[in-house]
């Protein structure tokens, strides 16, 4: 979310709009940096009691407030008398914290966390949704709707193709990389079906010699003994957090990119691979259809087969392939330009401080 909202300050900027951005900063977090134990809730002092007042301040001197991640949306409630604007990417935290999807269950103080952004969400003058599926599941779960409506995300890189010199020139120092590959971009977590996309690809190394490249978090345990088990270990390559101009070479040169996910609230790979000319193979579930369209390969989350067999066609079909380099292109430069969605913002923010 960091680079989402980095890229709307940079382009309300452009625009001659007055803006600053701010986050908690760590305090009392610098003690102990962790996303667990003890670490974690001294950074829940920086974030919950010492930043409020730095929000409070700053939203004093300001027209509006945009909280750019719904994850943030308790602060809503920390504003007083001044618009505040609400960007939510998905409920799928919210679903797991009341039980709906079992793979995203939480604990006690994550069900409250989640109730507390709930309450900051209804709290907002308005909330933008980054697709349709966004904005049906919160009309559901918060049993609202006048505040809501929908802003489609557009990309927050510039993401383009590039000639193979400069794929070559980013790539240089990467080993593994030996051979075609399709890549997946995402985390371990189970919403994103990584062990999916191990099954498709164990089906389609029985056609093809591809490798499979996962930019993103480290894979797990369980996700390692399942590859040994696939017998694919040999042929799978792990970039850990990788920089954004890598995860751009890398579909730049990538076959496609596999995307099996189970859940999710807009997916942002998909378009940023589209952008590249990276076909896409993905799971048929909202918001992906909304997102892909007729543009890329979609196919029913469990059909791993079938996913195996598009693998396998895009790698010896050079027309297939070209075709959905097209349809790829097509589908982002039409729906997904940045210039779009900072057009929809900015029109929010008149609408919310009319003659600002």
């Amino acid at each position: 979310m960091q680079v989402w909202a980095n890229a709307l300050l940079r382009e309300l900027t452009q625009r001659g709009l007055d803006v600053e951005l701010i986050a908690p900063k760590p305090v009392f977090g610098k003690i102990r940096q962790s996303w667990s134990g003890f670490g974690k809730w001294l950074g829940y002092v920086d974030r919950f009691l010492i930043f409020p007042r730095h929000l409070r301040a700053a939203a004093a001197k300001a027209d509006m407030v945009h909280i750019c991640d719904h994850g943030s949306a308790m602060f809503a409630l920390q504003v007083k008398d001044k618009p505040v604007l609400i960007t939510c990417h998905d409920m799928l935290a919210v679903r797991g914290a009341l039980g709906e999807i079992p793979e995203m269950r939480t604990s006690l103080s994550g069900r409250f966390l989640q109730l507390w952004i709930r309450r900051g969400i209804q709290h907002a003058t308005k909330v933008a949704c980054v697709s349709q599926f966004t904005l049906d599941d919160a009309r559901q779960i918060l049993k609202v709707n006048s505040n809501l409506c929908k802003v489609l995300n557009g990309l927050n890189y510039p993401f383009q193709p590039l000639d193979a010199v400069e794929v070559d020139r980013r790539l240089a120092g990467m080993s593994g990389i030996d051979r075609p590959f399709i890549v997946h971009v995402g985390s371990s977590h189970s919403r994103k079906n990584r062990d999916g996309a191990l099954r498709v690809f164990a089906a389609a190394l029985k056609q093809t010699d591809l490798q499979l490249v996962f930019a993103g978090g480290e894979l797990n345990r369980d996700l390692i003994i399942l590859a040994d088990r696939l017998r694919v270990f040999d042929r799978i390559v792990q970039v850990v957090n990788p920089k954004v101009e890598i995860v751009e070479a890398l579909y730049n040169r990538a076959v496609a990119l596999l995307f099996p996910s189970r859940y999710e609230g807009f997916g942002w790979p998909a378009i940023e691979a589209q952008a590249c000319g990276c076909p896409v193979v993905a799971s048929d579930i909202p918001p992906l259809t909304e997102v892909l369209g007729h543009s890329a390969v979609l196919h029913p989350l469990h059909d791993e087969s079938g996913m195996a067999e598009s693998i396998a066609k895009l790698s010896a079909d050079r027309e297939f392939r070209a075709e959905m380099r097209q349809r790829g292109l097509e589908n982002v430069q039409s729906r997904f330009q940045t210039a779009r969605m900072m057009d929809d913002y900015v029109a929010l923010y008149r609408e919310l401080v009319p003659g600002g």
